[in-house]
């Protein structure tokens, strides 16, 4: 749809900003005479600073000596003053109100069929803290914010390199959100960047609120148990993956870049790894790795050994198990379904409820529930002690959460269902959904499949900070 040019009456130009808007208090039209032209400054109340507006726009243009007409005006205010520093032309009232709702201040005059605009943002934001879901310990406090500029400048501040490239665009068509595609030019492929921008341009919302409205225009359409895309807060986390030649989006409004490519050992990856010794980093990313599998499996091996293979267990152990499975009036499958359902429950209450509830509800569900369960028989110790155990490892790897909440309760009723060699098959069927798992030709599982040795410095183990650099990584070794 063709967009409506500005008027260059000023008066017609005016009421039909105000029939645009539908008489909108917070659009705020401030008429004045500068040069001995009438003009009109347009800005939206809360969107700029009332300091700012009136040092560096009121008070320069309206010491502006007389002019003849107002493009003399126009062309004294871009050749002699210096107003602001993002000061773009508008001509249609599309952009006018767009730039308006970012913060800029236009400025009208009779005569003329364009305005300027100048960015005198001045809304309240909320400042760089520490991230809250990725802790670290001898890394760097700073979390991306909800501002998309300042964002950019984390990592502007941590690469300084030319070849750095950030490229601004809008999404949404009612939101106008701010997206930045961030790459590194002399890493990242011609043909991998013409790929992404293509997704991209598939994106018809209305509006865009998170990074989950654009990870599905971005990763492979096909039934994914795991993303091909992945998330962080962190500024320090970003720049790594974009050295590596990864590519970033940041949306404006959400504390959170998404990264593409992502792979399923990055999952396990910390910045602290690269801080402490290889053999400790190594010894803490197979821990991740066992509590991974633990959080996945630990409920259904314990229900399929119980049920259906007690001969796996010495008969001290197996006598305990009975002992204690034996006062449970439900059965074992039940019991773990009960249990897990509970957690979720419990957690989801005490994410969702204000913070000083959310105190509360850890004390009642672990102190009062658990404790009565188990005393009223309904729940077994050994049944409880597995599924903690289990729970306990799905937080070691926060961000593969929703997976493993899912792929428990899946493996547990495979495991009720035919034992042991029901959870061979399904752990087959989601071996080969991860395998086939790829995003712009990228394998999710590399370089474990398909196998890359040079990968595995970093993968298995994690090699000294000298051997990494020697070996010059970039994440197009594993493009297929």
């Amino acid at each position: 749809m063709e967009k409506k040019q500005l008027l260059s009456s000023l008066d017609r130009s005016i009421d039909e900003i105000r029939r645009i808007s539908g008489g909108s208090s917070d659009v705020l039209i401030n008429r004045f005479v500068a040069g001995g032209i009438h003009c009109a400054l347009l800005c939206c109340e809360g969107m700029v600073s009332t300091s700012v507006i009136t040092e560096l726009i009121f008070e320069p243009i309206t010491d502006i000596p007389q002019q003849k007409d107002a493009h003399r005006l126009f062309h004294h205010i871009n050749e002699e003053l210096l107003l602001s520093t993002d000061r773009p032309e508008v001509g249609n009232y599309d952009e006018l109100f767009r730039l308006m709702n970012s913060g800029f201040a236009v400025l009208l005059a009779e005569g003329m069929a364009y305005g300027l605009a100048f960015g005198v943002q001045g809304y309240n934001t909320r400042g760089v803290q520490e991230p809250l879901g990725e802790g670290n310990i001898m890394g760097a406090h700073e979390g991306f914010t909800e501002t998309v500029r300042t964002n950019m400048s984390q990592i502007r501040r941590r690469i300084k390199s030319p070849e750095l490239v950030m490229e601004l665009s809008k999404k949404g068509d009612k939101s106008e959100t701010d997206i930045c595609l961030c790459y590194m030019k002399d890493r990242v492929p011609k043909a991998l960047m013409e790929k992404i921008r293509r997704s991209l341009d598939d994106v018809e919302l209305e509006a865009i609120l998170t990074t989950g409205y654009l990870r599905p225009f971005v990763e492979n359409g096909s039934f994914e148990l795991f993303d091909s895309t992945g998330t962080t807060e962190r500024p320090d986390v970003l720049s790594s993956k974009l050295i590596e030649g990864r590519v970033a989006l940041l949306v404006d409004g959400v504390p959170y870049a998404i990264v593409i490519p992502h792979l399923f050992c990055e999952s396990f990856q910390t910045l602290d790894d690269y801080a402490y010794k290889p053999y400790y980093a190594t010894f803490i990313r197979w821990l991740k790795y066992a509590a991974f599998l633990a959080a996945v499996l630990l409920p259904s091996f314990y229900v399929a050994i119980v049920m259906y293979h007690p001969e796996l267990l010495n008969s001290t152990l197996f006598m305990l198990l009975v002992e204690a499975e034996k006062k449970a009036p439900l059965s074992i499958v039940t019991e773990a379904v009960f249990v897990l359902l509970m957690y979720e429950i419990i957690r989801e209450a005490g994410v969702r409820l204000p913070k000083p509830v959310g105190g509360a509800v850890s004390i009642i569900s672990g102190l009062i529930i658990g404790d009565a369960a188990v005393n009223s028989g309904l729940v077994s110790t050994p049944l409880l002690t597995m599924t903690a155990l289990a729970v306990l490892g799905g937080l070691v790897v926060p961000e593969l959460n929703p997976q493993v909440t899912v792929l428990r309760f899946a493996f547990l009723a495979a495991g009720g269902a035919l034992g042991l060699f029901g959870i061979s098959l399904l752990a087959c069927a989601v071996l080969v959904n991860i395998c086939a798992t790829e995003d712009y030709g990228f394998p999710y599982m590399a370089p474990l499949s398909p196998f890359r040795k040079k990968g595995m410095g970093d993968t298995a183990v994690r090699s000294g900070i000298k051997k990494l650099q020697n070996r010059g990584f970039t994440v197009e070794e594993y493009h297929e």
